[in-house]
Parts: C-alpha cells; structure tokens; sequence
C-alpha cells in the first residue's frame, strides 16, 4: 500500500498528464496510474492539429445516411464494422438522433467554448513550462477537389462565427499559386487562422517531464482493476498493489467506460473509435501548414522533425489488428491531391483508440453517486485540443474554485 496522496489520476495520456500538471500547480500532490507508459495511448498518434475549427460535431445532418453508405466500405473515411454488438448499436441510435441542426448548433456552441479557452491558454503552458513540442501558431486549411463539399463547409462558416471560430474561403487558383505541394484539380480552400499545430508525442512526453520536475509521480506499467470509495478517500486496486487518494481523476479514454464499470460507476455512452496515422521523415515539398484532405478526410502535419499523414474513423471495438486497407487509403486520399504524399523513410504505422462520447461532448466533472471520483473523458478526436481548458476545469473542481468556463454542459450528471 502506497502513501496517500491528495489525487490519484488513472491514466497517462494528454489528459491525465495535463490534469496532474494542473493539480499540481493547484498545491495538490498526485500520483498517476498509467497502464503502459506515459502517452502511450491516442495522445501518441494523432495529427497533433490545436483545432477550435472542429467545433462542429460529428453528429451532424445526413451523417446516419452517409455511415450507412459507407458500412460495405471498409477502407471509408467514416466506417462501422458489421458486428452483432448490442451496445454498439444502441449507441448508434441514440448518436442517430442527434443529427439534426438543433443539436448539432447546441453541441457546437458547447464544444467552443472549451476548444477556444484550451487554444487561448496552450501557448502560455509551453511558454512557461518550456515545452519543447514544435508548436506553431500556422492555421490549418481545408482543401477541396469538388465544389459541392466546399460550398457545404463554407455553409458552416456562419454559426462557427457565432461561436467565435473564424474562417475564410480561398479560391482554388489563389490557393496553389501560394501552396505548391497540392496538385492541380483544387477548387478551393477554407482556411481557419486560428488552428495551431504541434508534435503530440513530444507534448505528452514533455507533459510528463514536467509533472515529474513538478513532484507529481508517474507509476508505469501499473493497471487500475478497481476503484473503492472509502470514507474520505478512494482505494485504487492496481496490478502493483493499492493506491490511496483522498480523490480520483479518471481519465483513461476510450478505456473509461471498462473502468467505470470495474468500479461500480455509471455506464458511460463512450464509443472506442479507432484512428490510424503513418509517419514519416519530412518530404522536400510538404505543405506549408495542416491541411485536411477534405473529400478523403486525410489530415497532413508537417513538422521540423517529421511528416504525418492520419485520421479515419472506424466502430469496432477493440479490435487491435492494424488494418491495412485502412492504412494505405491515407496513402491513396494524400496521393490525390499532393506531389510527394509520403515522406522518404516510413518511421511508424499507428492505430489507437479515441473516446467518442454519444453528445460528443466531453465528460468532465464529479462522477454521480460519488464524493471523492471525477471523470475526464470522452474527448473524441480533440484530447490534444481540449487538455489545458480540460485540466484547468479539473483542477477547479476538484479544488472547489470558480471555474473559467460553465462546467455544467460536460458534466457526467447528463447521463445519470
């Protein structure tokens, strides 16, 4: 049995990590349970895009007739995988309907809010805490090929306004003239100014050293089996023996609803929604700044250090095969509308899991029926763009201050 500490957080991913910094910085001691090793998870493979641009769900307007145009389609961008899953489906249901405008435009101005405060604060936190992760502040540009998605995003350039998330149209000629990695055939662009960039596996490692350099703990290789309220404190049973705090933070991902119900919570509507990317070494003509391959939902980052091509979004549980077909349709998607669409040594293949919430929305707050267990979870594909606000948020609540933002929309009590 360890010493107690103030906050034992489950999981070493961008939001755990990010969390414990901010205990930290908030006077708590804390200790973290990670499974594997720290940033091992999601954080690890993603395109690493700071996107208040993705205020929009995924839940949006014609999505349920399109997944089902793509179910036979396994290398598509959006993809179910045929399965007798009941928990799957009844997911998808309650997904289902909440495509509609009303819905999408709540979850937008709610999913905002929290993009905007994490983007605003991020530049602060590797300022001050000297985060070596090649964050730029570059914008990130949708590409287009056919005139009819351009026009349907540039239709939601008005409420994401509303918002506060700008952008702009750019014809296709103006846009090649001024970005000669695309081929020819593009017929226009919608750049977001706002959206930064930077090396998510670099940040989570460099979010690791500093909570380490702070005084937190980082416990590796130590899986979390159950969680027990005890008075006025928790007991964490873990594969390296019991771990006692006077609070949790779960923050574990896609994982969260299999921990939850290890530990008696409420059953959380969380999805495992895989993604894949592959690495590489810098091409000589990459793109200038993040772009979204839009009609092959391919994002492109290019680093100082490196090239990454990833995204898609695949329903299958947890299946750990590498799906190859997946893997080279990014290939094929950046093949259509880039010179050099692969780097010159292939440096990783990546599949990892993200936490798709059925409001997508966040999860964070006090678990129901609990004193002393928080959630932070259900991030979806923008853990990396929500982890400060998230941490903050946190860190508030669990300190009892005034939070920044409205806890009140991503607190689990929705579901219970």
């Amino acid at each position: 049995m360890s010493e107690r500490v103030d906050v034992l957080v489950v999981g070493g991913g961008v939001i755990g990590l990010a969390s414990a910094l901010a205990l930290l910085e908030a006077g708590r001691s804390v200790c973290v349970l990670e499974a594997g090793t720290a940033g091992c998870g999601s954080s690890h493979g993603n395109c690493g895009t700071i996107t208040p641009s993705h205020a929009a769900p995924l839940a949006a307007p014609g999505k349920v007739a399109k997944a089902l145009h793509w179910m036979l389609t396994p290398d598509a961008p959006f993809y179910v995988k045929p399965s007798f899953d009941p928990a799957l489906w009844q997911w998808l249901l309650r997904f289902a309907s909440r495509c509609n405008v009303r819905d999408w435009r709540a979850a937008m101005a709610v999913r905002a809010q929290i993009l905007l405060e994490s983007r605003a604060q991020l530049p602060q936190w590797v300022e001050r805490y000297g985060l070596q992760c090649e964050y730029a502040e570059q914008g990130v540009d949708y590409v287009f090929r056919t005139r009819r998605e351009l026009d349907h995003i540039a239709a939601e350039l008005p409420p994401l306004a509303e918002v506060g998330v700008a952008g702009e149209v750019i014809d296709g000629a103006t846009y090649l003239r001024n970005e000669p990695a695309l081929r020819e055939g593009v017929v226009g662009a919608v750049r977001f100014p706002g959206d930064a960039r930077l090396r998510p596996d670099r940040y989570v490692a460099e979010l690791a050293r500093v909570v380490r350099e702070a005084g937190g703990r980082i416990e590796e290789q130590c899986e979390v089996r159950g969680l027990q309220e005890d008075g006025d404190g928790v007991r964490a049973a873990t594969s390296r023996g019991e771990y006692l705090g006077r609070d949790v933070v779960v923050a574990t991902g896609a994982w969260s609803p299999l921990l939850a119900k290890s530990a008696g919570l409420s059953k959380l509507p969380i999805q495992p929604g895989k993604g894949y990317s592959i690495t590489y070494d810098r091409p000589a003509l990459a793109p200038k700044q993040p772009v979204v391959l839009y009609e092959r939902s391919v994002c492109v980052t290019t680093w100082d250090s490196g090239f990454r091509l990833g995204s898609t979004m695949e329903f299958s549980g947890y299946d750990t095969s590498l799906n190859r077909r997946r893997l080279d349709a990014l290939e094929r998607g950046a093949a259509e509308y880039l010179h050099e669409p692969v780097g010159p040594v292939k440096r990783e293949e990546w599949f990892g899991w993200r936490p798709i919430c059925v409001d997508d929305l966040p999860v964070i707050g006090r678990a129901p029926d609990r004193h002393h267990t928080w959630l932070a979870t259900g991030h979806g594909m923008l853990g990396v763009s929500m982890s400060v606000a998230t941490a903050q948020l946190v860190a508030d609540l669990v300190c009892a201050r005034k939070p920044r933002i409205d806890p009140a929309p991503y607190s689990p009590q929705r579901f219970a």
